[in-house]
């Protein structure tokens, strides 16, 4: 079933936003993440912080761009809602870890913990309603 037809068809909370409102919230989501990842990474290159700081901020990357193909190429929410909880999971750990080397790349991200805590509650609702 083509993408589009098969989440319209999915069974959805009322509180769930409309498919137009993705694009912007990414749009600035990922202008957050490329900047506050891209400088973790430079303190990495530069020997300011350990590998096990940056560890959480690639897994939680891999993490993030997998939901996409999972969730709409595969068309299986279960594996989508693993996989937002890994979002989820692995962004605490990245700000955690982050916060005594740079807490502002912690601040920063507050409104991707925030819009990522709302995702998933939201993926699984989704999976449950239509189990």
């Amino acid at each position: 079933m083509p993408t589009y037809t098969w989440y319209q068809s999915l069974i959805k909370p009322t509180w769930a936003p409309p498919s137009w409102l993705f694009g912007p919230v990414w749009t600035v989501l990922y202008t957050i993440i490329i900047f506050s990842y891209g400088y973790v990474g430079y303190l990495f290159l530069n020997k300011r912080i350990p590998f096990m700081v940056l560890l959480p901020f690639i897994l939680n990357i891999v993490f993030n761009l997998l939901f996409t193909p999972i969730q709409f190429g595969l068309q299986n929410n279960y594996l989508a809602a693993v996989d937002i909880v890994l979002v989820l999971a692995t962004l605490i750990w990245a700000l955690i870890a982050i916060y005594p080397h740079a807490r502002f790349v912690t601040y920063w991200n507050i409104p991707y913990l925030l819009w990522v805590m709302f995702a998933t509650v939201l993926q699984l609702t989704v999976t449950y309603l239509n189990r």
